[in-house]
């Protein structure tokens, strides 16, 4: 199908108009152009204001915005309806009756940014009234809201939460409102980085950006909550949802201008998908170290991922020069004796022949016994005791898998040697609940984290493993393939052949945006 024909996801901004054109409807529209899904609007209220200020705000009346949804809902059923400012009560419970009525048909998600006051002057735009139809009539409705920290205070009658501690302790408060996933951002507080409190099934924690010095700003939280309407319409989950929306509002923010006298619009544009500088932080609520960049590596083509010495011994004598020992037992390492004679057979083995031994989970051993690096697993990075200073001061590779968009921003916020995509493919090597990646993230992984290598890994014949290098993967990690075939050797030559043939032809293009995964 011609791109410029595909039916996009459709989008409600329910919200009110701001006649500069900064924030509200005219924001929300150019966000849904830059995820791509076709964005419709209900006018809740109408404003009379400039860039310097709001100098009068009027409710749209309820019948008007019964009018306005019951005509979209004939004809443009939403996948995703984002909320901005509401006007009355009387409109909270007109669009609360709409996403009930709209749920009996099929599945709506509700996106609440509960605005409150004016970025322009610090004017307020919802009363206590309001306040109370979106605690009791809309939130528990919702599936996920974007308040930014003074919102978040305001839906609680709390004062302004003065630090990080003073917000954690207010979640199971917010929580109490409604059972959707929340994100708290901090665009508009102070300090060298922007931190989101991110709070969803996927991930708890914060997501970070460098603070981008720019006094033209208007707009970026209706920007950044309607980025990520679009991202859930386009299948993402919510953690997923909250990164690409990040990067979408740190590009809308570096393409602000002024437009009048005071501060001027965040102007959302497609393309921030391909910026690295955009990919936030995503850091656990206790926070990451603070360390350099592990050491570099050395990939290029197979990477053989197998389970003893005995292996890796006779793939090393089949030429593989990269290989992971993947040994999974529960005992503790230290007191396990066999595991660790394997492993130092392993090493030395990799280290007489000039390979380079990565050793899966076991760090302390890899340590111990100087192995080439240390391939972790997400849930890796949440084990106590875990020592990432040790193994860097070590001068160790760190290779970190990922499935998903935050769990790729945790990733390459350590800032690893290599981060492995899968599964690029279907795998029965293990059970998964994430999506194949497919040559199409894999290309976008792989042009995103440049000169970060990636690693495909999942599913790869040789006939895949073309794509995977064409796709722009330094090496195609490879364990049943190698393992299971009848003749290891020829495998083993199978696969280099694959690799060779593809790096060979044009390379696939970086997508605009990735597909989820999740």
């Amino acid at each position: 199908m011609n791109a410029a024909l595909e039916t996009r996801p459709i989008v409600w901004s329910v919200a009110g108009n701001d006649s500069g054109g900064g924030a509200g409807i005219a924001a929300d529209l150019r966000a849904f152009d830059a995820l791509r899904v076709h964005g419709c609007t209900a006018l809740a209220a109408l404003t009379a204001q400039n860039s310097v200020a709001v100098q009068r705000v009027q409710a749209v009346d309820p019948d008007l915005l019964d009018a306005q949804l019951a005509a979209l809902a004939a004809d443009l059923p939403p996948v995703v309806i984002k909320t901005g400012m509401l006007g009355s009560a009387a409109n909270v419970r007109v669009l609360a009756r709409w996403v009930r009525r709209l749920r009996e048909q099929a599945p709506v998600a509700l996106v609440i940014d509960p605005v409150w006051r004016a970025s322009s002057d610090g004017g307020t735009l919802a009363d206590a009234e309001l306040r109370r139809a979106l605690r009791s009539e809309l939130l528990p409705l919702a599936s996920l809201c974007t308040p930014n920290r003074r919102e978040a205070a305001w839906l609680l009658d709390l004062p302004v939460f003065a630090n990080d501690g003073h917000l954690l302790a207010a979640v199971p408060a917010l929580q109490s409102l409604s059972g959707c996933s929340w994100v708290v951002t901090g665009g508009d507080e102070a300090g060298a980085c922007a931190r989101d409190l991110l709070l969803t099934p996927q991930f708890q924690g914060w997501l970070s950006s460098p603070r981008l010095p720019t006094p033209h700003h208007h707009g970026s939280g209706c920007t950044f909550a309607s980025a990520l309407a679009g991202a859930l319409a386009q299948g993402f989950c919510a953690a997923d949802a909250a990164v690409l929306a990040k990067m979408a509002t740190l590009h809308a923010l570096r393409a602000g201008g002024p437009a009048g006298q005071g501060a001027g619009p965040v102007r959302a544009e497609p393309g921030f998908a391909r910026r690295l500088d955009n990919l936030p932080a995503a850091e656990p609520l206790q926070g990451l170290p603070t360390l350099p960049a592990f050491a570099p590596c050395e990939l290029q083509g197979l990477y053989a991922v197998v389970d003893s010495a005995d292996w890796i011994e006779r793939l090393l004598a089949a030429g593989v020069r990269t290989l992971q020992l993947r040994i999974k037992r529960e005992p503790a390492v230290v007191s396990d004796a066999a595991l660790e004679a394997e492993l130092q057979r392993a090493v030395q083995a990799a280290r007489k022949a000039g390979a380079r031994l990565y050793v899966n989970d076991h760090w302390q051993l890899a340590l111990r016994h100087g192995a080439y690096g240390v391939h972790l697993g997400q849930e890796d990075l949440q084990a106590p005791g875990l020592d990432l200073p040790a193994l860097q001061a070590a001068g160790l590779r760190l290779g970190l898998s990922s499935h998903s968009l935050w769990e790729l921003a945790r990733a390459a916020a350590l800032r690893p040697s290599y981060v492995a995509c899968g599964p690029v493919y279907p795998t029965t090597t293990k059970a998964m609940p994430w999506r194949p990646q497919g040559a199409h993230n894999l290309a976008w992984w792989s042009g995103l984290l440049t000169p970060t290598p990636v690693v495909a890994i999942g599913g790869l014949t040789p006939e895949r493993a073309v794509n995977a290098a064409r796709a722009g993967a330094r090496a195609i990690a490879i364990a049943s393939g190698l393992t299971a075939a009848a003749d290891s050797e020829g495998a083993v030559a199978a696969y280099q052949v694959a690799w060779q043939a593809g790096r060979a032809v044009a390379g696939l293009a970086m997508p605009e945006l990735p597909r989820s995964s999740l």
